[in-house]
């Protein structure tokens, strides 16, 4: 099922939390020997919307209407609280042993 949410981004206000630079990302791996890559599957779904938001994401189909009460992927916003989450999550190991792309995770092992 695709939700085309495109006039509820328009509306939207902009999160500018940063997401990390993907050259940097690539440079920190250039001295490890040793790289293991997960993709969280439904990483967005972990998000719960406030009650009050989650009549902006309803949708009909046949006869019922439906809403999510997670986080759904398709809006604009969805990227940066997860980053934001992760984040804090693994603050201490990042840069360290591990990177984090919204939802895509780099554990590395640097070279001896």
């Amino acid at each position: 099922m695709c939700i085309d949410f495109r006039d509820l981004n328009k509306a939207c206000p902009k999160d500018f939390y940063p997401l990390p630079r993907i050259n940097q990302l690539v440079d920190s791996t250039s001295d490890c020997e040793l790289l293991s890559i997960m993709d969280v599957s439904q990483g967005y779904h972990q998000i719960m919307l406030a009650p009050e938001d989650r009549k902006r994401v309803s949708f009909v189909m046949t006869a019922d209407m439906f809403c999510y009460v997670a986080m759904s992927f398709g809006l604009k916003t969805a990227g940066t609280p997860y980053q934001r989450l992760v984040d804090k999550i693994f603050r201490p190991q990042i840069g360290r042993n591990i990177e984090v792309y919204v939802d895509d995770m780099l554990v590395k092992n640097k070279k001896s």
